[in-house]
């Protein structure tokens, strides 16, 4: 594979392959390499149907699906789809389906409020505004090897406690509030995830994250903040700006991510798929027993 660097410090943009023609035999195992090594990979100019997309993500692991999740039983997959679109236009700016694509501007990490938390999150772009809607994606183990001392003395066996509607509360008490926010019990997590295969650390972090267990509220709020602010500093950001049919993958083991606002008057339109983290991925070394 033909590749260059995605950001200085973490990243690849994978060049001239065709990802409908990825399979376990034909170059599933070097782009999962790359993906150990790297954290985040970028795929340009890619064509991908959402049967293309869900057989990529099979490739990873057990693709998530909350729906089963929550209901405890086989409940039909569908890709889904961060869109501000409806049938008839655009979502008004106070629509609460809108002001959770909002909530995805802040930094986190996709489903550490999950039962089983996501190993991968494969987003693809459908629809691009003008300007603006960019993701971005900072690297928890690029900062994390060199955090300073009095953060990763606190943190290195830190179990972190993390909660869905904890992050959806600094959007909106109302978007707090629904149903499909509230139905994960909270969910706690040791704060470093070394790699299986390359043994490197990363923070395993999200604006989900709420506590640290042993800690006061306050204490671990601004520890929490004060390492967030850390890890997303410019070094350690790459800051994407859509094209249609971009494929943009980040190991959610070890990375921090965040969308960023448009003009909503556009259509924007992403789909995303993550896969679930199992025992080969490490999920001992995070897990509370």
């Amino acid at each position: 594979m033909h590749s260059t660097p995605l950001h200085p410090k973490f990243g690849l943009t994978i060049h001239d392959v065709d990802l409908r023609e990825v399979d376990k035999g034909n170059l599933y195992p070097e782009i999962r390499r790359a993906f150990e090594t790297h954290s985040a990979l970028l795929f340009p100019a890619q064509s991908l149907t959402d049967d293309d997309h869900i057989r990529l993500g099979e490739l990873f692991g057990p693709l998530e699906n909350r729906e089963a999740m929550a209901a405890g039983r086989d409940v039909s997959f569908h890709v889904p789809e961060l869109t501000n679109q409806t049938k008839s236009g655009v979502r008004a700016k106070d629509d609460l389906r809108l002001l959770d694509l909002q909530a995805n501007m802040l930094w986190h990490t996709d489903s550490t409020f999950l039962p089983v938390p996501a190993l991968i999150n494969i987003l693809t772009a459908h629809v691009v505004p003008p300007s603006g809607g960019e993701t971005e994606i900072a690297s928890t183990r690029a900062a994390w090897s060199e955090m300073p001392e009095h953060l990763k003395s606190v943190l290195q066996d830190a179990v972190i406690w993390h909660r869905l509607s904890h992050s959806r509360s600094k959007i909106s008490t109302d978007l707090a509030a629904l149903p499909n926010m509230t139905r994960w019990p909270d969910r706690p997590w040791r704060a470093v995830w070394p790699n299986p295969v390359t043994g490197e650390e990363a923070l395993f972090i999200a604006s989900h994250a709420f506590a640290i267990e042993g800690m006061g509220h306050e204490e671990s709020q601004e520890i929490l903040d004060e390492a967030i602010a850390f890890c997303t500093q410019p070094d350690y950001v790459y800051s994407h700006k859509w094209n249609v049919g971009d494929v943009l993958i980040w190991d959610e083991r070890a990375t921090l991510h965040r969308g960023r606002p448009w003009d909503y008057g556009y259509p924007r339109t992403l789909r995303s798929i993550c896969c679930s983290v199992t025992d080969d991925d490490g999920l001992d070394r995070v897990r509370i027993v």
